[in-house]
C-alpha cells in the first residue's frame, strides 16, 4: 500500500515558500490573468485553513509505468482557496447543520414542577464514588479516545464483539461509573451523519451521536462556502447528493444527471428508468462547475471517471469545450480520503477511494502529459486531526462542562498508512490492531504504532486504561457498591 514519502510531508513554512515562489507565475499561466475570489473566514467567521501535510501534486508515477506522452509541464493554475495549500475546515462553535442533539430541559432530564430532577440510582453512586476518587476522576478526564471504525469495532455491518465492550467501559461500565470521552474518526462515508450514527449504534449496541462523529467528508462541510455548483461523486444512489445539500452545498450536480441529459457522455453504461426519472437533467454545456468532490467510493469507475476526465480536461468547468492549456483552465477536485484498502467483511481488505484517485492520476498524466493537483481529505491529513481537536473540546463541554482538549489522546486503527502515521504525526498515543487491514508482525515497519500492536480494539483500550489510572483500575461498574462501606472513611460522604 502507499506510504508516506519525506517529500510528500511538507511543514506548514515550507508549503508557504513554495507558493511564495509559485505565486506571482502561477496566475499568468500562458499570459492569461486569473482573478482570485476572496477566501471565506478572512473575517473571523468563516472556515479555517489548515496548511496541507502532504503534497498536492499527483503521486500516480509511483505507481505507473513510463507513459508514451510527450510531458508539458505548465505553470500551475491560480488559486481560488489556496487550493493545494491549506484544507478548509468547519471553524469551531458554528452550530452543526447535521447536530442530532435535542434538551428539552436545562440538563436533558424531565422536570417536576417545585421537586428536584429525577436522578437514576447508578448517577447517584458513580458521582459518590468520584467524589472519593478525586485524583482517579482527575486522570480519566484528561485521556480521551479515536475510533477507526472499519476493522476496529465493525467489519462492514458486522459486529467486532470485543468492539461493543471497549465502548461499553468508555461509555462509563468501570469502577468510576465516568464517561470518558471519544470520538469516531473514520475515512468511511457516504452517507449523512445522522443516518450513519444510528446505524453504527444498533450494530455497537452503544449510543453514537452526531457530535462525536467525524467521517471522510464531514470537514468538507467548509468548501461550501467557496463554491456554488459542484459535482459530486460516489456513494450509493444519490445519498452524497443528501449529504451536500445538508453541508450547504448550493447547486449539486451527480454523474447521473449528467448521463441522464446526454447518454452518449457514457457509452457503456446501462441507464434505468428509475435512474433517469430520479435525476435531474439540464442541458450542461451551459454549466460551469466550479469544483468536483469525490466524496465516496465510486459505484460505476468507467462513468465517473469519463466525466471528471471530460470535466478537468475542459475550459473552467463546462462540459462540450476542451481547454487550450488543461493546467490554467483546470477546475479544482477534492478526495474525502486516500486509502488503498479498506475492510470489508470479505476476508481480504477491497479496494477504496485511493485506487480510484490513482487511476484518475495516471488517466490524467496519459492524456495532458501534466500531473494532476488534487486535494485529499481524511486520515492522515492534518487537517481532519485539527478538526477531530474541535469535536473533542466539543465533546468534553457536553460530558464534563470542561472545554479543554484531553492531554492523553489515544488513536486505536487498522490501517498503519492512515491511522498509525496520522496520529503519530499530530502527537497521539497510537495503538494498532490485528482485526483490520494490519495483518503483519511485532508492528508495522513503515509506521510502527508508539504505543503498541493489539490483538482487537478492547485490549487497546484496557492497556491504555490501566497506563493512565493504575493497573488496578476496573473495566466494571459494581452496582451494589456502597461509598461509605466500602470507600476510605476519612474521605466517604454519606449518602443522602
Amino acid at each position: 500500500m502507499p506510504m508516506f514519502e519525506d517529500q510528500d510531508i511538507l511543514s506548514a513554512s515550507e508549503q508557504a515558500d513554495i507558493q511564495a515562489k509559485k505565486g506571482t507565475s502561477a496566475s499568468h499561466s500562458n499570459g492569461t490573468d486569473h482573478v482570485q475570489l476572496p477566501i471565506p473566514g478572512d473575517d473571523g467567521e468563516g472556515p479555517i485553513e489548515v496548511p496541507a501535510s502532504k503534497s498536492s501534486i499527483s503521486e500516480a508515477s509511483k505507481y505507473m509505468h513510463n507513459l508514451s506522452v510527450s510531458p508539458s509541464m505548465k505553470e500551475r493554475r491560480s488559486s481560488r482557496n489556496s487550493f493545494g495549500t491549506s484544507l478548509p475546515i468547519p471553524r469551531s462553535k458554528r452550530q452543526s447543520r447535521l447536530s442530532s442533539v435535542h434538551y428539552p430541559a436545562e440538563d436533558g432530564r424531565p422536570t417536576r414542577p417545585g421537586m428536584p430532577p429525577i436522578q437514576p440510582t447508578r448517577a447517584i453512586l458513580a458521582s459518590q464514588v468520584q467524589s472519593i476518587e478525586v485524583d482517579k476522576v482527575k486522570k480519566a478526564k484528561n485521556m480521551a479516545f479515536a475510533f477507526d471504525i472499519d476493522g476496529v469495532l465493525v467489519h462492514g455491518d458486522r459486529l467486532i464483539p470485543e468492539g461493543q465492550r471497549a465502548l461499553e467501559i468508555l461509555n462509563g461500565d468501570n469502577e468510576l461509573g465516568i464517561k470518558i470521552p471519544h470520538i469516531f474518526l473514520t475515512n468511511g462515508s457516504g452517507k449523512p451523519e445522522k443516518a450513519r450514527c444510528e446505524q453504527l449504534a444498533k450494530i455497537l449496541h452503544n449510543p453514537v451521536n452526531t457530535e462525536q462523529f467525524i467521517q471522510s467528508h464531514t470537514p468538507m462541510s467548509a468548501l461550501a462556502e467557496y463554491y456554488n455548483t459542484v459535482l459530486v461523486v460516489g456513494g450509493e444512489g444519490y445519498k452524497c447528493r443528501e449529504v451536500a445539500e445538508q453541508y450547504g452545498f448550493k447547486d449539486i450536480v451527480v454523474p447521473n444527471d449528467i448521463v441522464a441529459s446526454d447518454a452518449s457522455i457514457a457509452p457503456y453504461r446501462v441507464f434505468t428508468p428509475e435512474e433517469r426519472a430520479s435525476s435531474r437533467p439540464r442541458d450542461f454545456t451551459k454549466v460551469k462547475i466550479e469544483a468536483i468532490m469525490v466524496f465516496s467510493d465510486s459505484r460505476d469507475y468507467a462513468t465517473d471517471m469519463q466525466i471528471i476526465m471530460d470535466l478537468l480536461r475542459s475550459e473552467n468547468g463546462q462540459l462540450g469545450t476542451m481547454a487550450k492549456d488543461p493546467v490554467s483552465q483546470r477546475i479544482p477536485i477534492y478526495f474525502s480520503q486516500g486509502d488503498l484498502l479498506c475492510p470489508t467483511e470479505h476476508w481480504t481488505p477491497r479496494m477504496s477511494q485511493g485506487a480510484f484517485r490513482i487511476g484518475l492520476e495516471a488517466m490524467y498524466k496519459a492524456l495532458t502529459g501534466a500531473d494532476l493537483e488534487r486535494v485529499v481529505y481524511g486520515k492522515p491529513e492534518t487537517a481532519t486531526y485539527k478538526y477531530a481537536d474541535e469535536v473533542l473540546t466539543s465533546w468534553m463541554d457536553q460530558l464534563h462542562g470542561e472545554e479543554k482538549l484531553p492531554e492523553n489522546i489515544y488513536m486505536i486503527g487498522d490501517n498503519p498508512a492512515s491511522d498509525i502515521i496520522g496520529g503519530n504525526m499530530y502527537g497521539w498515543n497510537t495503538c494498532l490492531v490485528r482485526t483490520g487491514v494490519f495483518q503483519g508482525g511485532d508492528n508495522d515497519e513503515n509506521n510502527p504504532a508508539n504505543f503498541g500492536v493489539f490483538p482487537n480494539v478492547l485490549e487497546a483500550v484496557q492497556t491504555a486504561l490501566k497506563k493512565e489510572l493504575g493497573e488496578d483500575f476496573k473495566t466494571h461498574f459494581d452496582e451494589t457498591i456502597n461509598p461509605v462501606l466500602h470507600g476510605d472513611k476519612a474521605d466517604a460522604a454519606a449518602i443522602i
